[in-house]
C-alpha cells in the first residue's frame, strides 16, 4: 500500500471510529462552568452560594454544592428545593448536561409557562410540585421523553387539558397533578404499578378510565368524575331520567302515606324502642352497658349543635350523624386516645370513627378552628379528616377506611402460612412515603412544635399498593397536657425520661419518632419502650430498640440487624439498606441537639434507592458494590456520628 493511499485512508478511519464510538461523559470543569451559566437565570440564589469551581463537585455519591447530587462520583441532577428561587430555568443550558436525570424545584417560587422539558431527554425524574407556573401544557411537552418515570406538579396554576404525550410515557410510575385548574377527560394510561397518582381537586369531568379504576379513589376526588372507584356515571338521555323522577315522586307520596299512618299507630310508645336500632353502632365505642349507651345516643341526638357533623371538605358525599349511628359496624380496636370502628353507610363507602375523650385543651372556638385547618390538608402521604363531631366531653374524627390495615399489623402481625412478608422495596418506599408526608406536615405547621407528635407504625397506613398514610397527625395541641405526655409517641423520647419530663419539645423530638420507626421497618422488631410497664411507669430503657440496634453495630454484626423477611436480591440492595440504618440511628441520637434536622433527614432518605446503581441507568453499568464491612465502617466512624444510651 502506498503512502499517500495511507495517507488518505487514516483520517477516514479516524473520523468512522469517532462516529462509531459513544459520547463521552462532559467533564467535571465542563459541567460545573454550565451549572454556574445556568444559576445565572435565577434569581434570590443565595442558598447556591457553595457553588463554586474551586470545590469539587462530586466526591463519590455527595456534593458540596447545594443542591447537587451525585453518583459515583458522577453527577446524577439538581434537587433545588425550598431555597426561594425565582426567575427563569435556562432548559437550553441544562440540556448540556447529557447525565442529567433528575431535576426537582419544588416549593419555589418560579412562575410563567411549564419550562420546555423534553429538550431533557434523558431525564427520569421532574419536581415542579408548589411553585406559581400557570397555562395550558403543550401537547408535545413530554414527547420522546423515553426514560421519564415520576412527573410531579402538584399545586401549580397549571389548566386546560392533559398534554397528549403525557399518557404515552410507558415508564411512568408517579404523576401527581393535585391542585391545578386541570380540566376536560382523564387520558388512558397502561400503566398498572403506580407508586404514586393523584389527579385530585381540579376539574376534570367525565369517567374515570378503565385501566384506572382499581386506584384509590382518594386520586380522584375534588372533581366531577364517575365511575370506579368513584360512584357510577348517570345517564346522559334525558327520557329515562324524566321517567325516574315521575316514579320517584309517586313513591314519595305513597311513602309519606304510608308513614302518617304508621307514626299515628306507634303514638304512645316509648322513645326507647325508637333509639334501639340507632344505638348499634354506638354501641362499639360506647362505655358501659346498653342502656347506658341508649342514653348517650340520647344525647348525641337531641339539639342542634349535639347532632351535628361538621364536615371539612368540600369534595365529600355529606351524610347524617344519624347514618353514622345506623350503619353497620366494626370494632377495630382501642388505642391511646380512645376507641374506633368501621362504619360502613348505606351509601356504600366505608369510615373511620374514632373517638377521643381527651381533647380539652383549647375552647370550643378554637377546636372549629382548628379542624377546619385540618380539612384544608391535602397530600397523597396523609389521611384526610372528612368530618367531626363536637361534645365538650368527648370528639369524634371521621375519616376514610384504608383498606390494608397498618405497618404494624404486616411487620408484627400473624400472616397466613407462605405469606411473605414486606420486601426492602416496598419498606423503602414506605419510609419515604412516611418522610414525604412529614416534610408536608413541617411546612403546612411552621407554629406546631410536633408537627406530627404521634408518629408510629400502627399509625402508618397502607393504602393500595401499599402506599404509607399517616394518621393521628398534629393532635398535640388539642390533647390534654398530661394525656399527651403518658400516651403520645414523641413523649417516650429521651428527653421525656422520668426525671426530665418537662423539658419542652422541639421538631428534633418527631424526629427521634421518625428514626425508631426507621428501625423498626428495617429490624421488623416491635420498638418495647412504646408499651407501658405493668405498674404505669415508663421503662428505664427509653431507647431499647436503637439500643439494641446499636449494641449490634458495635459489635460489627451489622447483617444481624435486618429483619430476615425482608428480602434483597443483589448485594447492592443490602449497602442501600445500611444507608437508611445510618440515617435511622442519626435521627436516634439521644441527645436532641446533636439529631439529624428534619430536613436533612427527608434529604437522605429521598436519596436512597432500592439497589445503589441508577436505575436502568446503561451509564453506570460498571459500578462496583461497596463492601458490607466497608459500609459498618463508614457507621461507625464517622466524625459526626455519635450513639450514646443511658442504662
Amino acid at each position: 500500500m502506498s503512502h499517500n493511499y495511507l495517507t488518505l485512508l487514516i483520517p477516514t478511519l479516524v473520523l468512522v471510529l469517532g462516529l462509531a464510538a459513544p459520547p463521552s461523559p462532559v467533564a467535571a470543569d465542563t459541567e460545573t462552568n454550565i451549572l454556574l451559566t445556568f444559576k445565572k437565570s435565577l434569581t434570590n440564589k443565595t442558598m447556591l452560594a457553595s457553588w463554586d469551581t474551586s470545590i469539587k463537585l462530586c466526591d463519590g455519591n455527595f456534593s458540596k454544592w447545594s443542591g447537587v447530587t451525585c453518583l459515583n462520583s458522577n453527577f446524577y441532577g439538581l434537587r433545588l428545593e425550598n431555597m426561594g428561587l425565582g426567575g427563569t430555568i435556562d432548559v437550553d443550558t441544562l440540556s448540556q448536561l447529557s447525565s442529567l436525570r433528575s431535576l426537582s424545584v419544588m416549593r419555589n417560587n418560579f412562575v410563567g409557562d411549564i419550562p420546555k422539558v423534553r429538550q431533557l431527554g434523558g431525564l427520569k425524574a421532574l419536581y415542579l410540585s408548589h411553585n406559581g407556573f400557570s397555562g395550558e401544557i403543550p401537547d408535545d411537552t413530554f414527547e420522546g421523553m423515553k426514560y421519564l418515570k415520576k412527573i410531579h406538579l402538584a399545586r401549580n396554576g397549571f389548566g386546560g387539558r392533559l398534554p397528549q404525550s403525557l399518557a404515552g410515557l410507558s415508564k411512568l410510575m408517579e404523576l401527581d397533578l393535585e391542585g391545578n385548574h386541570f380540566e376536560g377527560t382523564i387520558p388512558e394510561f397502561q400503566q398498572e404499578d403506580w407508586r404514586i397518582l393523584s389527579f385530585a381537586n381540579n376539574h376534570f369531568e367525565g369517567e374515570i378510565p378503565a385501566t384506572l379504576s382499581k386506584i384509590d379513589r382518594s386520586a380522584f376526588l375534588g372533581n366531577d368524575l364517575c365511575g370506579p372507584p368513584l360512584g357510577p356515571c348517570k345517564s346522559s338521555n334525558k327520557k329515562p331520567i324524566i321517567i325516574l323522577a315521575i316514579v320517584i315522586s309517586a313513591a314519595v307520596v305513597i311513602a309519606t302515606v304510608a308513614l302518617i299512618f304508621f307514626l299515628r299507630a306507634r303514638r304512645g310508645k316509648t322513645s326507647e324502642l325508637k333509639l334501639g336500632s340507632a344505638t348499634k353502632i354506638y354501641e362499639n365505642f360506647a362505655v358501659g352497658n346498653t342502656a347506658q349507651s341508649a342514653g348517650r345516643t340520647g344525647e348525641y341526638k337531641k339539639g342542634s349543635e349535639k347532632g351535628t357533623l361538621h364536615f371539612v371538605r368540600n369534595d365529600r358525599e355529606r351524610f347524617e350523624l344519624e347514618d353514622l349511628l345506623r350503619s353497620s359496624a366494626e370494632v377495630l380496636g382501642s388505642g391511646s386516645f380512645g376507641s374506633s370502628y368501621k362504619a360502613v353507610l348505606l351509601s356504600g363507602p366505608a369510615l373511620v370513627v374514632k373517638r377521643f375523650r381527651y381533647m380539652n385543651n383549647v375552647g370550643k372556638e378554637e377546636f372549629h378552628d382548628y379542624m377546619a385547618r385540618l380539612g384544608n390538608l391535602s397530600h397523597p402521604n396523609l389521611l384526610p379528616l372528612v368530618a367531626y363531631y363536637y361534645r365538650k366531653e368527648e370528639k369524634l374524627l371521621i375519616s376514610d377506611f384504608v383498606e390494608n390495615g397498618s405497618l404494624a399489623s404486616h411487620l408484627h402481625g400473624n400472616r397466613p402460612a407462605g405469606k411473605p412478608g414486606l420486601d426492602w422495596p416496598t419498606r423503602l418506599n414506605i419510609i419515604k412515603g412516611v418522610s414525604r408526608g412529614l416534610a408536608y406536615l413541617y411546612k403546612e405547621f411552621p407554629d406546631v412544635a410536633l408537627p406530627h407528635g404521634h408518629l408510629k407504625s400502627s399509625n402508618v397506613l397502607l393504602g393500595r399498593n401499599l402506599t404509607p398514610i399517616l394518621a393521628e397527625y398534629a393532635l398535640l395541641p388539642l390533647t390534654n397536657k398530661d394525656h399527651a405526655h403518658q400516651f403520645m409517641a414523641a413523649f417516650k423520647s429521651p428527653e421525656f425520661s422520668s426525671d426530665r419530663r418537662q423539658r419542652a419539645v422541639s421538631r428534633k423530638t418527631d424526629v427521634w419518632s421518625l428514626g425508631i420507626l426507621i428501625l423498626e421497618i428495617l429490624t421488623g422488631k416491635f420498638p418495647e419502650n412504646y408499651l407501658k410497664a405493668a405498674d404505669g411507669k415508663r421503662s428505664a430503657a427509653t431507647g431499647d430498640l436503637a439500643a439494641w440496634v446499636n449494641s449490634v453495630v458495635r459489635e460489627e454484626w451489622t447483617g444481624e440487624v435486618f429483619d430476615k423477611e425482608m428480602r434483597v436480591s443483589t448485594k447492592s440492595g443490602e449497602g442501600e439498606m445500611l444507608k437508611l440504618l445510618k440515617i435511622g440511628m442519626s435521627c436516634c441520637e439521644r441527645r436532641a441537639e446533636r439529631r439529624l434536622d428534619w430536613k436533612e433527614a427527608a434529604e437522605r432518605i429521598e436519596e436512597l434507592r432500592e439497589r445503589d446503581t441508577a436505575e436502568e441507568e446503561e451509564d453506570y453499568t460498571s459500578y462496583v458494590t461497596t463492601d458490607w464491612d466497608v459500609y459498618s465502617s463508614m457507621i461507625l466512624s464517622d466524625d459526626d456520628f455519635s450513639f450514646s444510651v443511658t442504662h
